[in-house]
């Protein structure tokens, strides 16, 4: 297959985002930019379509997909009845990197929920995602935009290489802002759950509809045998091909413990403390005090590695704050909970 490449830096190229919009209609997948990641994109409400984002993903079957709107009004065909505190946080977070999770209407297909009485909804706020979406005329059902359990894409480049010949298109719209996947929580719980942190913090979730949970699987392992509820609560993910190995310990213990290592390693560390390590590869991923940063480098940095062909990473264990929970989440799922306690 042939995969076109098409470069939108503009919600106003009528042209090339009328080709795109054509591809997804005609039951075709498409790599899309969004504010998080980027997504692989096909018809939401075809079921054969969404069937071919699990197989060239190699996505497990039990693991539900997210779908994407344009406009709040586009929500209430998809679900069963629209949650008072949908309403309020989507006023508070939409366009943006929140997805919700509501009981299903009809309308979706079991492919997308993976046979589950719910589905999982967000609008997201980059210009070039919105304008597809509109162009469309459906709403977009898409997972991370790379092979399942490796590092999510931040630019075209990543798809292209998770991608290229598989599926019929790839919009190059730039380096994702947020660059991790976006927060999920579900409102189907007596009180409402945070199933995956992202950019919107549990605190301003809990400042916007109050008390919400948080699920175990955030910093912990999945029960094998349970159904997940969203992506990515369940399997090893976000994973290079390098071994993750993740640190949590004062910076000198860290700088001890690495240092003794073999060579041939790489370290994953803040800005400022490259030089402690003369014998590893070194990628710094933002300041510590910087999870924001944090989040837009790790994938990157990750897949650096595999193009290194490093074998084995020590990552540093983020602060927990605010967006930090996003990023220690993801860095603990690379690792498969892998953590060195100093």
């Amino acid at each position: 297959m042939n995969t076109r490449v098409f470069k939108i830096l503009s919600e106003d190229d009528e042209r090339q985002l009328s080709e795109v919009a054509s591809i997804l209609r005609s039951g075709g997948l498409v790599g899309i930019p969004t504010e998080t990641v980027y997504g692989l994109a096909a018809n939401a409400l075809d079921g054969t379509a969404v069937k071919r984002i699990f197989e060239v993903k190699g996505r497990p079957q039990d693991n539900p997909l997210i779908v994407h709107i344009s406009r709040f009004e586009e929500l209430a065909p998809l679900v069963d009845v629209v949650p008072e505190k949908a309403a309020r946080l989507a006023d508070a977070f939409w366009p943006g990197p929140l997805t919700m999770v509501m009981k299903r209407s009809d309308a979706v297909p079991d492919e997308v929920s993976c046979g589950l009485p719910t589905v999982a909804v967000r609008m997201p706020s980059h210009k070039i995602a919105n304008a597809i979406i509109k162009a469309a005329g459906l709403p977009l059902a898409a997972p991370s935009a790379n092979t399942s359990g490796k590092p999510s894409p931040t630019c075209a480049a990543h798809v292209l290489h998770d991608m290229n010949g598989k599926i019929e298109g790839v919009v190059d719209g730039g380096n994702c802002e947020v660059g991790i996947e976006s927060t999920v929580i579900t409102l189907c719980t007596k009180t409402p759950t945070l199933l995956r942190p992202g950019a919107v913090t549990l605190r301003q979730l809990a400042d916007t509809i109050g008390d919400v949970e948080v699920h175990r699987s955030v910093f912990s392992d999945f029960t094998e045998t349970a159904r997940p509820a969203s992506p990515g609560m369940k399997y090893r993910h976000y994973s290079p091909k390098a071994e993750v190995v993740v640190v949590d310990g004062a910076l000198g213990s860290f700088i001890e413990y690495v240092n003794k290592q073999s060579a041939g390693s790489a370290v994953l560390c803040f800005e400022g403390e490259e030089s402690s390590f003369p014998d590893a590869v070194v990628f710094s991923f933002g300041a510590k005090e910087d999870s924001r940063a944090q989040a837009q480098r790790l994938y990157s940095a990750l897949r650096k590695a595999d193009e290194l062909k490093i074998k084995r990473i020590f990552a540093r264990l983020p602060d927990t704050d605010g967006m930090g929970t996003a990023v220690c989440n993801r860095l603990l799922r690379a690792a498969a909970f892998k953590v060195v306690k100093l």
